[in-house]
């Protein structure tokens, strides 16, 4: 039935011919990892073989292209965090534009006794000034406000003020600001400091 005669045990290699065997390709593994992989792949040459074979700088070359890679993926990721860092800090400024720094409109007026004033920025729905403002010589009473076509709101008022400050958010797209009046008996001076999110500010 079977064609193929079963090998004698005599014909079967000996238990000490395969241990020579598994060593003699150790060794030969060994002479390929440092006379060939080693300096092919990595440029190192410990025998000098790898040089005769014009191997050693296969593999240097290898090498430079590989920390050549990493240096521009490092310089990429550092780019990107760069620019994350960067749009993070640009979006906290935006943020916090209408708290901090420098005040970008300042309108000093004096109102007499019994003297009105209504001054405003130009808003959009949403859009946040941060304001100050303060009395010398008395107290004023005041509207903080907003109107547009078919729309109004008051946002606070007080009788009798000498100072306030605050953030203001457009609650509509519109005119939004204060309206101050001096109800004592003498002239009052008012300085209003102003920044943020508007196009103009005038006096209505």
């Amino acid at each position: 039935m079977y064609n193929s005669d079963t090998p004698s045990q005599a014909e079967l290699p000996s238990s000490n011919q395969l241990i020579k065997s598994t060593i003699l390709a150790i060794i030969a593994a060994i002479v390929l990892l440092f006379t060939v992989v080693l300096p092919a792949e990595y440029g190192i040459d410990p025998t000098g073989v790898g040089k005769l074979l014009r191997l050693t700088e296969m593999g240097q070359v290898k090498q430079q292209l590989a920390e050549e890679a990493a240096a521009d993926a490092a310089g990429l990721l550092t780019t990107d965090i760069d620019n994350v860092t960067e749009k993070a800090v640009n979006a906290t400024i935006a943020d916090t534009t209408v708290t901090s720094g420098q005040w970008r409109d300042e309108i000093p007026f004096t109102l007499t006794p019994g003297e009105g004033i209504e001054i405003k920025m130009k808003m959009s729905e949403g859009d946040k000034a941060n304001y100050s403002w303060a009395v010398t010589g008395g107290e004023v009473n005041f509207d903080t406000h907003g109107d547009a076509l078919g729309k109004a709101i008051s946002y606070e008022k007080g009788r009798g003020v000498a100072s306030d400050e605050g953030v203001l958010e457009a609650a509509f797209t519109g005119n939004h600001g204060w309206f101050w009046r001096n109800r004592g008996d003498s002239d009052v001076q008012v300085v209003l400091r102003t920044r943020g999110d508007y196009s103009t500010i005038k006096t209505m």
